[in-house]
């Protein structure tokens, strides 16, 4: 019963953590990277379709990503869908493909890109706080049912916390990997 509290909860902090992992990989570092379009939608006959299902996307070299879409009647609209994204460049059509050409981050804004790596950490550990409470208030549920003693409910809550611990570290070690990461010129 405890034992299976345990587990749902280091399932429920490390899904967290990856999470985190997936939200970093939207962050701009040194070199481009094509998950930067993941949010980027476009019109494809009338539904909202993600880029990536549109269109090859690839990165030739550390600043540039070309995007050729299947069908090139689709150029103007990934244009458009690029421009609404914001992302910070301005696409580029060669009625072929549209590129994207990144300038080389300033060091403001790799300080930037950090501080927002250390909000998506912060939202990350709120999250793992939250998976805790919950897992606490099922052990207090099975002590108001008698399932376990006070004793049990104290070790158990202990128990919790510990794996708490081990994953808010965890968060911590993969924004220092990531900072690291931003900051490398």
């Amino acid at each position: 019963m405890l034992n299976e509290i345990y587990s749902e909860t280091k399932a429920a902090m490390e899904k967290s953590i990856e999470a985190l992992k997936r939200d970093y990989q939207t962050l701009r570092t040194g070199k481009v990277n094509p998950a930067i379009l993941d949010n980027v939608t476009v019109d494809y006959y009338g539904s909202k379709t993600g880029l990536s299902q549109v269109a090859q996307i690839l990165t030739p070299d550390a600043t540039t990503i070309k995007i050729t879409p299947w069908e090139k009647g689709l150029i103007g609209a990934i244009e458009k869908a690029i421009q609404i994204a914001n992302i910070g460049v301005n696409p580029n059509n060669n009625g072929e493909c549209v590129q994207l050409f990144f300038p080389p981050m300033t060091v403001d804004q790799r300080k930037e890109s950090a501080k927002q790596a250390k909000t998506m950490t912060d939202n990350a550990k709120v999250a793992i706080r939250n998976i805790r409470k919950n897992s606490n208030d099922k052990i207090k549920k099975l002590q108001k049912d008698k399932a376990i003693t006070d004793d049990e409910t104290k070790k158990a809550e202990a128990e919790v916390q510990k794996i708490t611990d081990a994953f808010i570290v965890k968060a911590d070690d993969t924004l220092k990997a990531k900072e690291a990461e931003i900051l490398k010129v």
